[in-house]
């Protein structure tokens, strides 16, 4: 019986502390400089492997990602850099200059089919 009431409070710890960190999720939109599908596909790829961040969702027309991240394991200035370390502006921060370069014609911000 003994074991049975440990196992079910180390569960409930586990639960309340799964549901303690959900909770504690922000969310941030950020400008950004995509201008495409592919930009899309690249900046919420990338965003993926940060950590820390738990979702991010692109809206090409208004250029604005939101991102939805653990403010315990990263911040928004690090989420701005990887943004930035993909070749985009994020707010404020332009692009990294060997980032821009690499991206294809159709994604960058100065591209005269836009």
């Amino acid at each position: 019986m003994k074991k049975f009431a440990l196992l079910f409070a180390l569960i409930f710890v586990a639960i309340f502390a799964f549901a303690q960190e959900a909770t504690d999720l922000q969310e941030v939109p950020i400008k950004t400089s995509a201008v495409c599908g592919m930009c899309k596909k690249k900046i919420e790829k990338d965003l993926s492997y940060e950590k820390g961040v738990v979702s991010a969702d692109l809206n090409v027309e208004t250029k604005i990602v939101t991102v939805k991240y653990n403010p315990k394991k990263t911040n928004i200035a690090k989420i701005k850099k990887a943004i930035n370390k993909a070749g985009y502006d994020a707010d404020e921060l332009p692009a990294n200059p060997k980032a821009y370069k690499k991206l294809p014609e159709c994604c960058k911000k100065d591209n005269k089919l836009h």
